[in-house]
This record gives structure tokens, sequence and C-alpha cells, in this order.
């Protein structure tokens, strides 16, 4: 039998348009899981690739993180038939005298991330998972729930499974210190960075983890929590203010922007629309949120994210450890789960009640000020411009950040050898090479600004040789300036945006002076030089499995060389669906900007950008 992709997702043929669809599509989610359970209950291995914690911790990540399914699943009245396997898991995975023993705590360690799935179960449904536990059983796990809230949670938002544990152990009257509880709520909230955005901790970034984490958490703190009655009003109010914001994150058919690191938690990404629901927060029609959530998680169930087994893979669009991260074990994924936080809702409640409304049209581009990003409503698709943000201690952190585009329907590629420049992407953003071997492209950041709709940085890729980037937003095209500075001479390679590449050799390109484009079936990508000393045109075949959602793909590139002194290179790049009036747009593409123009405005209106301004 051939291997069906699609098939081994645990959610085809899942219509996902019910309550009780996504009932079913959490226990089709767990069920693979059952064969990896330890006798003990308490480890879940699902693979034999490793993370930068130990195999302890990583099993027990496998244990907890289907918890965040399960358990809005049987608060809301959902049958889950394996309860007394979590119960044996949690007695024995806490009690050191077992062998399946989770090991012991420490400071910043994973164990204190898993546990906040334990407190979240706690504090919903102790009579499935603690009211059970004889004494002594109660008290193993209760010490060491208790141990894992003295130690040192990482300055982000690690803080909230502190929270998260001491809700747990409160509704199940464990005594603790409340002020350790306040004093980290504090914390969180000085990371408020204005406008419904939070930092995750002292970094100039923002992600995925403002929606999936930040209000996540302090949505369910909202709920759950006992009187801090201005806090959660606070909490309640960012998210709501926040909501008109991230929807610019999401496309109309559903896909999440792929931007910034944890790419594996999938799903988890629109988690943010449920903890609405959860939390009673109408940010918009809750026709509106519904289609946001329900649209998100079809999509998800059309792709190849499952091993033969139905196993959730580590990978985004299908298996791929190009794009992981060095937490990234065999269990990561299942924090996709905590997309079903809403199921604890009644059926009744106006949210599950609502029809599904379509996205909003958004005819003119939107700027997301404390970002420092652009997005632009193209057809079937995101496309979001981005100041540059930037993380430089994880693998590809360039490539997951510092790109000058993003885009719900391309995603982006990553980088598979940095020794060898011709064969490198460099979609969305500019690579530049001195030995025509190794290269550099936009990492750091001196400064990150935004005026209107546009967008300025400043970038050192050597200390020698200074870039300033603008970006333009031209519907459905975007331009890129770059002005280099630099001593020496340079190679540079610049990128469209990558398109799903068909087999047999059935796409065609076209490429030339100063212009490259792909047709593919199913998307046509293009990539025009608006410099008077216009680059070669280049028609790139990626590497295979760079690119977050498609396997294969399509590049166009324009590729130049450029002299010492100071060069200006100015492109203009877009890509649409093959159904779309792509022609027209192709005949038509944006002028030669003057950047005097565009320097004038940046000194009269440019302020820098929030998140970038973290930590100075």
């Amino acid at each position: 039998m051939i291997y069906d992709p699609a098939r081994a997702n645990p959610l085809f043929g899942n219509p996902l348009k019910t309550r009780d669809d996504l009932a079913k599509a959490v226990t089709d989610l767990f069920e693979p899981l059952l064969p990896y359970f330890s006798e003990g209950g308490a480890r879940v291995r699902l693979g034999a690739a490793g993370a930068i914690f130990d195999r302890a911790a990583a099993d027990l990540e496998g244990f907890a993180r289907p918890l965040w399914g399960i358990v809005p699943l049987v608060a809301g009245g959902g049958a889950f038939p394996h309860w007394d396997l979590y119960r044996r898991g949690l007695a024995n995975g806490t009690n050191p005298a077992h062998p399946e023993y989770w090991g012991d705590l420490a400071d910043r360690n994973q164990r204190l991330v898993e546990l906040a799935a334990v407190g979240f179960a706690l504090a919903l449904v102790p009579e499935h998972i603690w009211e059970p536990l004889d004494d002594s059983e109660k008290k193993t796990v209760a010490a060491y729930l208790l141990r894992a809230r003295e130690l040192e949670f990482i300055d982000n938002n690690w803080k909230f499974f502190r929270v998260l544990i001491d809700l747990g152990l409160e509704r199940v009257s464990v005594a603790f210190d409340h002020p350790k509880t306040l004093a980290y709520l504090d914390e969180l909230e000085a990371f408020d960075l204005g406008e419904g955005w939070y930092r995750d901790g002292p970094v100039r970034r923002v992600d995925h983890y403002i929606p999936f984490a930040m209000h996540f958490y302090g949505m369910i703190y909202a709920v759950l929590a006992k009187g801090d009655e201005a806090r959660k009003d606070r909490f309640r109010g960012r998210a709501e203010i926040f909501a008109s914001d991230i929807r610019h994150w999401f496309g109309p058919d559903g896909a999440a922007l792929a931007f910034g690191r944890s790419q594996t938690y999938r799903f988890a990404a629109g988690g943010f629309w449920g903890a609405l629901a959860f939390a009673g927060v109408e940010a918009l029609p809750w026709a509106e949120i519904k289609g946001y959530y329900m649209r998100h998680i079809r999509w998800w169930s059309a792709m190849p994210i499952a091993d033969r087994d139905g196993v959730l893979s580590v990978g985004y669009g299908y298996p791929n450890l190009f794009m992981s991260e060095s937490y990234n074990s065999p269990g990561s994924p299942y924090w996709a789960l905590k997309f079903f936080l809403p199921l604890a809702l009644p059926g009744d409640h106006p949210f599950w009640a609502a029809e599904e409304a379509p996205q909003p049209e958004f005819p003119e581009p939107v700027a997301l000020k404390p970002a420092g990003m652009v997005a632009m409503h193209t057809p079937g698709n995101v496309v979001v411009l981005s100041s540059g943000q930037q993380h430089d201690k994880m693998l590809g952190a360039n490539e997951k950040y510092s790109k000058f585009v993003y885009s719900t329907r391309y995603a982006f590629n990553v980088e598979a050898d940095d020794r060898n420049f011709s064969a490198a992407s460099f979609d969305g953003m500019l690579g530049l090479s001195d030995d025509g071997v190794h290269f550099r492209m936009r990492e750091t950041l001196e400064e990150a600004l935004i005026a209107g709709d546009l967008l300025y940085s400043r970038w050192r890729p050597w200390s020698d040789v200074t870039i300033e980037t603008w970006l333009l937003p031209e519907n459905p095209w975007h331009i890129r300036i770059h002005r280099i500075a630099t001593p020496r001479a340079l190679s540079t390679i610049e990128g469209g945006f990558a398109i799903e590449r068909a087999d047999f050799n059935a796409d065609r390109s076209d490429v030339g002076d100063g212009r490259a484009v792909w047709y593919g079936q199913t998307d046509v990508s293009a990539i025009v030089d608006l410099s008077p000393n216009r680059r070669a045109g280049h028609a790139m075949s990626p590497i295979p499995n760079t690119n977050l959602i498609h396997a294969k793909t399509l590049l166009p590139q324009l590729r130049g060389e450029i002299g010492p002194g100071t060069t200006v290179l100015v492109t203009a790049a877009m890509a649409l669906p093959s159904r779309e009036n792509w022609a027209k747009a192709l005949d038509n593409p944006p002028a030669y900007p003057r950047l005097d123009e565009v320097e004038r405005l940046f000194r009269e209106k440019g302020v820098q950008v929030p998140a970038f301004a973290l930590g100075t």
C-alpha cells in the first residue's frame, strides 16, 4: 500500500465544523499515543531524537502535553476513558522511589514547563486526576509540585507556569505561599508593550508566544483565579485589543503566519481564538472569532503532519528537523492541543452557537506598530513586511525572525548549508558573500523604525558593512530598498517567495536581465529589479525540505555584484495563486521609488519599533 501522508493525519476526514467534531479530534489525536505509554503510565516516548533536556523530561513532555486537550474535553462533558492511566502515571512520575520517576527538579528546568499542564488539570478537573488518588499518592504529587513552584523559572512566559501550578494546588486545597505567585504575575505584567502586545521576556522580538502563551495563560488565569479582579480585567482588556492586530497573522484559508520559533506547535497558534471564548472576551463578533478558529484547524487537517502511526511529527507542514529547535523532543508537538480550550464551554455558549463568518476584507495595508510589521491582504494570502526582530541564539534565527517578508501561504525557507552561497534560498531576504562560499544576511539590528505603513532598519552583516533597508507595501507587490556601504566587493543574492514545485519538471520559468518568474502549478512568484544597474534573474530550485510548508519549492532570485562604496538596490517581489489575475500584476510592477522622499518621511514621522526597543 502506498503511504498517504494525509491519511496519517488523525484529523483527516473530520469536517471540523462543530463542537462534536472537535471533541472527536482530541480523541483521534490522543489515541495514537497509547502504545507508547510506559507500563507505569508516567513516561511517553515517541521517538529516538533528542532535545537539550534529558530523556525523562522528554518522556514527561509526552505524558503532560496531551492534557491541554483532554482536560477541556472532559471539563465540557466529553468522555475520556484513560484517566486511570494518567492517575497512575502522575503518582509514579512524582515518586522518587518508582522506576518511572520523572527526575529531580531544578531551576529553569523543562519539567517546570510540563507541570503547568498538571496544574491546569488539577484546577479544572480534580475529580478525575486528583480525588481518586489515595492519601499517600496525593502527598507525593503535592510535594513534587510544591518543590517545582519554589524554583526559578525563565524570565519570559515560563513565569505563567508557576501561576498555573498554583491554580491547581489551590483548587485541591494544598497550601503554598501566595506572594511568590503574585510576584511572578507582577513581573509578567511588566512585559506589557501596549496596544495589547507583550514582550516574551527582556528580548527584542515578538512572535506566536504572545497569542498562544502570554494571552492564552492570561485568559486561563482570568477564569480560574479567585479574586484579583483588577488584574483579570487587565488581561481581558489587553486580549480584546490584541485580537484586532493578531487577526492579520491569519490567512483567509485559516493558515497562520509562519514566523518565529516553535513552529512545530502548529495549531497552538489558533489557541488564542479559543482562549477568548473560554474567558468570555468578545473581542470581535463571535462569528468572526469562530471563523478564525475553525478555519485554522481545518487548514491543518489537510497537512501531512503525522508519522505513519498517526503520531504528530516534529516539523511544520510535514516532518522536518531542519526547522526544529534544540528544545523540541518527539513529544513537543502536542502543545498543539492547547487549541481545544473552548471545549470546556457548554454547547450553548455564544461562541459555539455562532455561525462562522469569513475573514473581513482589508484593501489597505495594516500597520502592526508594536511588532514593527505591515500586513497586506492579497488573494489567498496575508503578506507581512517586517522591520526586523532578532533572536541570535538558535538554529535558523535569521530566517525565523529577520527576513523582510513573511507569508501565511508561502511560509519561509531555512538555509540548509551555510557554506554554499550559490545554493542558498534567501527567500524574502538579501544574502551577501565576500568569498563566494560563506554568506551573511540580516540578523541583529542597530535600528528599527516604522512610519505609517513603511518600515526601516539598519543592520551590519559584517562590522565594516552597513545596510539600510526600507520596506514599502504596493499590493500585491512590495518594494525593498537597500543602501549598502561596503569597503570591498560583495556578491549578492535576493529572493522572492518560495512556491510549491511539481514533479516531472512540470513548472516553467522566465529569467532575464533584472527579472525572474516561476510559473508553478498552483502559484506564480516573481522578483523584479527596479535598480538602474540591474541584477541577473535566476530561477532557483532550493534544497529539498527547507520550506516549512512544501518539501520541494521554486524560488525566483536576483543575483549580482557590487563594488566598494555605496550602492542602492531596489527590488519588487510578489506571488499570487495561479487562479488569480497574476498576469496583470506581472505586467505592472511598481515604479522606482523616490528614496529622498522616503527618507524625509522617516525623518518627520519615523518612530522606534516597540518590539525592537526591548532591553534598551
